[in-house]
């Protein structure tokens, strides 16, 4: 929504990060926007007691890779959530409405396939201003949410599982 701050959530909601482990797979294109992102990611990751030796950073070209890259990460690092970071802005073909698409259904397939979050931290606008007023601008930092949410399901996955 474009009046709500990505950044502003309660932190004392958020549970300690510190024993956590973070998988971040970040893509390049549009990387003055998914830099950004990522800034913020590991940020409020460490905000919340996350340490550097467990949070984990892969580069793939775009967000169509992003699936395939995050599913690598879980396969062949030792993680508790995945954090996919993109940025896809509409042009003047349907290319956008295609990546847009895979990139969800990918990303939700990882969900239902790997016991594992997958977060959706991927930017989908209409032009640059909103893409830049997302990742640090005006409206916050996709970044801080993604990072947010991550710590939120491993919490609950683990909650649940020790049950």
């Amino acid at each position: 929504m474009s009046t709500a701050n990505l950044s502003e959530y309660n932190p004392e909601a958020v549970p300690d990060a510190s024993q956590m482990r973070f998988g971040i797979v970040v893509s390049d294109w549009n990387s003055n926007i998914t830099g950004s992102l990522l800034s913020g990611a590991i940020n409020t990751l460490k905000k919340h007691g996350a340490s550097d030796k467990n949070i984990f950073v892969r580069h793939v070209p775009g967000s169509f890779e992003l699936t395939l890259g995050a599913q690598l990460v879980a396969e062949n690092l030792e993680v508790d959530a995945v954090i996919c970071l993109g940025c896809v802005i509409q042009g003047e073909t349907p290319h956008f409405r295609y990546i847009c698409e895979s990139v969800t259904r990918g990303i939700t397939q990882l969900n239902l396939d790997y016991n594992l979050p997958f977060i959706f931290g991927v930017l989908t606008t209409d032009n640059m201003q909103q893409a830049i007023d997302r990742s640090g601008g005006r409206l916050g930092n996709k970044g801080d949410e993604a990072a947010v949410t991550a710590i939120k399901m491993i919490a609950l996955q683990q909650e649940l599982e020790r049950k």
